[in-house]
């Protein structure tokens, strides 16, 4: 028997998931590999398996959406058309052999550490290789932002979902983006007492884009649900406002909220000190490239760039989800499945047909309008940058702080990230910049570009002096 191909899908969230269902059914074999203990990535997070609470933690509306998955998922391993490796923290994915002609895939080697203490890799053998590597938010420096109980939007619904604990008492949900809603709502559903969701973004600039959000009334319906619970818990909601700083000594006991003018800037005297112990702060998403970039495909500071078959422009290689632009669930599922049936036709000699897909091309197209809209709109405050004193930590790995990145750019003549990070070390710890990144393009007035990492993660040592030993999962 001719053996099937082989297509590793590194990502098991809304994307990777898609992708994984849609190309098994047509004949591949498919290996699923994720950091994670389950499946469904950040949107589909569920308690830990001890607290026995199986119910996803996605949207009610979602539940659907992920039960189908779920279902697919367990029956297409089974069969054995799926193999999915959990815990597992893809750190490189290298082309094995160079090469190849036309359109056949080139093969692939998938790279994973095992487990929590990540001492043990693996590698995956692949004819093609899909990437839904998903997103992680932007954080964006502040005076007093590195108090314990300040965390970002996205750790403290994860604390919720994943752990069903709460971060504390008395909550300010604050930044810019379709996140800060749910995060509210999900607080105060839970227990906690929301001081206030504090958002730069005014009511004028929604107004603005009302007939490209209006596009998609399930995505308003949604928000306006969350809207209306945050009303029944009366929950004050401050637009065109951002926070100042958090104030503390051991930990986060208030923070400081001003109002932005037209073009950004804090207005003066405008100021309000409001006690809390929890400060969930976020400013929107950014893509997870890294393998991207380390294949070489084309990347910006946004994106993987695709084709409309969600093909990078390195042969044999897709992407989908997050990484090619944040766009939230309901994209990332059409994504992921053009990307499935794609990889499918390509690897088993057919040539796709996009009739196949249509329903999932039109969701595409309409939801990158939607979230094109709502980026254009959920902006940080163009002049974020002033609140950052020269005490202020920027990057948190090395310590360095703004005062010696504005010293690097006025007094050395730094003009980039990459000089930035050799005269201040601003990156060069354990994140490698991905966390402080946007920060330092931010005070140097230059472009995020991507880095072109030639790993993923850390790597331990051991790990890489046992790479060319055999040890291949699949």
């Amino acid at each position: 028997m001719t053996e099937r191909p082989r297509l590793a899908v590194i990502g098991a969230g809304p994307a990777g998931l898609a992708a994984a269902l849609a190309a098994a059914a047509r004949g591949v074999d498919v290996t699923l590999v994720d950091s994670a203990r389950d499946a469904g990535g950040q949107f589909y997070r569920r308690p830990e398996p001890g607290l026995e609470a199986h119910r996803s933690g996605a949207p009610r509306q979602h539940q659907r959406s992920w039960r189908r998955l779920a279902r697919g998922l367990a029956a297409y391993q089974r069969t054995g058309a799926i193999t999915f490796l959990r815990d597992h923290h893809v750190w490189l994915v290298e082309r094995a052999v160079p090469g190849g002609t036309g359109s056949r895939p080139r093969s692939f080697r998938v790279h994973a550490l095992l487990g929590p203490g990540q001492e043990e890799s693996v590698a995956v053998r692949a004819d093609a290789v899909m990437l839904a590597t998903g997103g992680y938010e932007k954080v964006l420096p502040f005076p007093g932002w590195t108090l314990p109980g300040v965390a970002t939007a996205g750790g403290a619904q994860a604390m919720l979902k994943g752990a069903l604990v709460v971060p504390g008492r008395t909550a300010v949900v604050a930044g810019t983006g379709p996140l800060l809603l749910p995060v509210a709502t999900g607080l105060a559903a839970a227990g906690v007492g929301v001081a206030a969701l504090v958002e730069s973004a005014g009511p004028g600039a929604f107004a603005r884009r009302a007939r490209a959000l209006a596009a998609q009334p399930a995505k308003l319906a949604e928000g306006a649900g969350h809207a209306a619970r945050l009303l029944r818990h009366r929950t004050p909601l401050l637009t065109r406002h951002t926070v100042v700083e958090a104030h503390g000594t051991d930990r986060l006991a208030a923070v400081t909220v001003a109002a932005l003018d037209a073009d950004g800037h804090v207005r003066s005297g405008s100021g309000r000190r409001i006690l809390c112990d929890t400060l969930a702060v976020g400013h929107g998403m950014l893509p997870h490239t890294d393998l991207a970039e380390a294949l070489g495909c084309r990347c910006d500071a946004t994106r993987v760039h695709v084709d409309d078959e969600q093909r990078t422009d390195v042969p044999g290689v897709w992407a989908a989800g997050e990484g090619t632009g944040i766009g939230g669930a309901a994209l990332a599922l059409a994504e992921g499945h053009i990307a499935g049936r794609s990889a499918a036709a390509r690897l088993t000699g057919r040539e796709p047909d996009p009739r196949l897909w249509r329903a999932a091309a039109k969701s595409r197209t309409a939801q990158r309008e939607f979230f094109a809209a709502l980026d254009s709109v959920c902006a940080p405050p163009a002049h974020w940058p002033d609140l950052v004193t020269d005490d202020t930590v920027v990057c948190r790995c090395e310590e360095v702080t703004g005062g010696a990145i504005r010293e690097a750019v006025d007094g050395l003549g730094a003009g980039d990230v990459r000089t930035v990070k050799l005269l201040t070390r601003a990156g060069m710890g354990w994140c490698q910049g991905r966390m402080c990144g946007p920060a330092v393009a931010g005070l140097a007035g230059c472009e995020l570009t991507p880095s072109r990492a030639s790993f993923a993660r850390p790597v331990p040592l051991g790990v890489l002096a046992r790479a060319g030993e055999p040890g291949e999962a699949t």
